[in-house]
């Protein structure tokens, strides 16, 4: 067999009629909100959310606040082993791509690529090695290797022909900031990004991240109630227009308003210096119903399920791969 790894992307329309597939990431926010009694009251509030929050954003020349919509798709990412058969691809990632329609010149401007991230390897990691690692060696430290393997296939992957084929851009993937970190405002502020905040060190998400090729850096967009982290590969600022970074924020600020409502739905807005908690009782809860609970249990059955169909089965293929991977 071959130790070289070949990738297949698959895209699904997210809107309101949007139906997880028997195979879907089951810890993916989206088939999150897309099941259950509400599930297209659900996906029809959150896309609307979206779309306010991005005309908002995008206020200039849309007197009305109504000019834009964001359209998304999921991608999924499968990866084979080189020689096997198209029956043995693992479904490695799901990222989110976004596309602005600009209701006023009728064009569909292309947006940025990643914002939401899933990997099954990232929920062994997280969910199987690091809860292994505690029972041994508790504190706060990490395995020597943690989040190597994972930050390989996802370079391997952004670096193939199929990313480059599918992509115009690297990706930016969008999350919440920590809770167990500190963050500073600064005097910097971006038009779109809004104004920046500064860490004194890096959370354990930041370092991941960073073994993926992915820098960060934290900021506040206007009238958001806490920072977004955002991770890239290049330059922010430069390399993206203001509409493709409003498409990421407007997304993933709606997101976070509902999977972390404590944080980013809060009643009062962060000030020069911010930790974020869970705990906090001060804020409004959106309409849209989202179980965490059941995503963070679900978290733990997937994390075991890639150790048990894609770790153990592959690991000496997968080490050998690792040890001799550079970019």
């Amino acid at each position: 067999m071959s130790n070289e790894f070949t990738f297949a992307i698959k895209s699904t329309c997210f809107d309101e009629d949007y139906r997880p597939a028997g195979n879907t990431r089951i810890t993916t926010n989206f088939a999150n909100l897309a099941r259950g009694t509400t599930r297209q009251e659900n996906l029809r509030n959150t896309l609307k959310m979206i779309d306010n929050r991005f005309n908002a954003l995008a206020h200039w020349d849309n007197p009305k606040g109504d000019r834009y919509s964001v359209n998304l798709e999921i991608i999924s990412v499968e990866m084979s082993f080189d020689g096997e058969n198209s029956d043995s691809a693992l479904p490695v990632i799901e990222i989110l791509k976004t596309s602005v329609v600009d209701r006023k010149t009728n064009e569909r401007i292309e947006g940025i690529v990643g914002n939401n991230f899933s990997s099954y390897v990232r929920d062994y990691d997280f969910s199987v090695v690091l809860p292994e690692h505690a029972k041994t060696q508790p504190g706060l430290s990490t395995p020597e290797d943690f989040g190597e393997l994972h930050g390989k296939l996802f370079k391997c992957f952004v670096n193939s022909s199929t990313y480059k084929e599918n992509f115009s851009k690297p990706p930016v993937i969008c999350l919440s900031v920590s809770s167990s970190k500190t963050y500073h405002r600064t005097e910097n502020q971006h038009p779109v990004l809004g104004v920046e905040y500064l860490q004194d060190e890096y959370s354990l998400t930041d370092e991941y991240f960073k073994k993926m090729g992915m820098k960060v850096r934290y900021f506040m967009p206007a009238n958001s109630a806490a920072p977004l982290a955002f991770y890239f590969s290049g330059d922010l600022l430069g390399d993206y227009t203001n509409l493709e970074l409003i498409s990421t924020i407007s997304t993933m600020d709606t997101f976070q308003k509902i999977y972390r409502p404590e944080i980013y739905n809060a009643n009062s807005a962060a000030g020069q210096s911010y930790q974020p908690s869970l705990k906090h009782q001060d804020y409004s809860l959106t309409r849209i119903v989202y179980d965490r609970e059941e995503r963070s249990r679900l978290a733990v059955e997937q994390g075991k399920y890639a150790e048990e169909h894609f770790i153990k089965p592959y690991r000496a293929i997968l080490e050998q791969w690792s040890a001799n991977y550079s970019i």
